[in-house]
């Protein structure tokens, strides 16, 4: 049974030492200790979880969260090395098609080749649909049924340049006007409230025609706050921010 110091393993893993060591201090890779020396040790066990924690990182999971799932005692290691295998082929898949999109665009400007301006934004958006299926889509087709989701995606893959780029303006909007909210206080207040109709707005770009409605609205608003990667989306804008767009929401859709 080979055993490794910290620095061997970061040198295999191609992590820093720091890293490992904030790994073992917050409990997420506990390591061994020589007896002689009190010097980190790692064996077999260690190694395995170090490799399930840097395929989690990659897929952009938080560490408390990674904690969570290798502690859970229904962790199962094989199918969870299937579930990164799909998702990294997922990533590939992204990164062919945004390959492609670039090529298209230095033919385009040698004029090899003409292109669309929505030719242009097919891969952004084609990256976006799918990264949404891979960390919703299971949910949110159960929950509002693969007509609305179908739509949905149609929609957003129907989006002209300008309608993006105003999707884009429009998010970064809301995000300003729910930090500056938050920091008064009051999710009924005029400032939480236009926040919340900034919200509506930006929900109108990507969910389909006759889906939206108070109720749907509200749904998603607990959404922010039960589900834990919508959570740790606002509450990286700002701590507290999920909570306190769940209650302005619940005022705004009343």
């Amino acid at each position: 049974m080979e055993e490794y110091s910290i620095s061997r393993l970061a040198r295999m893993a191609k992590v820093s030492t720091r890293t490992l060591r904030h790994y073992d201090d917050c409990g997420l890779l506990p390591s061994r200790r020589n007896r002689a020396n009190g010097y980190r040790l790692y064996g077999p066990k260690e190694v395995d979880r170090l490799q399930q924690i840097l395929f989690y990182r990659e897929l952009g999971l938080g560490l408390g969260e990674i904690r969570q799932i290798l502690d859970d005692p229904g962790f199962a290691p094989l199918a969870a090395l299937a579930g990164h295998l799909s998702a990294l082929q997922g990533k590939r898949e992204q990164l062919e098609r945004l390959i492609e999109n670039v090529e298209k665009s230095i033919k385009a400007l040698k004029g090899e080749m003409t292109m669309t301006d929505r030719e242009k934004f097919e891969g952004f958006k084609e990256k976006l649909i799918e990264e949404n299926e891979r960390q919703y889509g299971e949910e949110i087709r159960a929950r509002h049924g693969d007509t609305v989701i179908d739509r949905a995606n149609a929609k957003l893959k129907g989006m002209t340049q300008v309608q993006y780029e105003e999707s884009v303006r429009l998010s970064q909007e809301l995000n300003d006007t729910l930090k500056a909210a938050l920091a008064q206080g009051d999710p009924a207040g005029a400032l939480a409230q236009k926040a919340c109709g900034l919200h509506r707005d930006w929900l109108g770009f990507y969910w389909g025609e006759g889906t939206y409605s108070k109720e749907a609205h509200r749904g998603l608003a607990q959404a922010y706050v039960s589900d834990p990667r919508f959570k740790a989306y606002y509450d990286g804008i700002a701590p507290g921010l999920a909570v306190f767009l769940r209650d302005a929401l619940e005022v705004f859709c009343q």
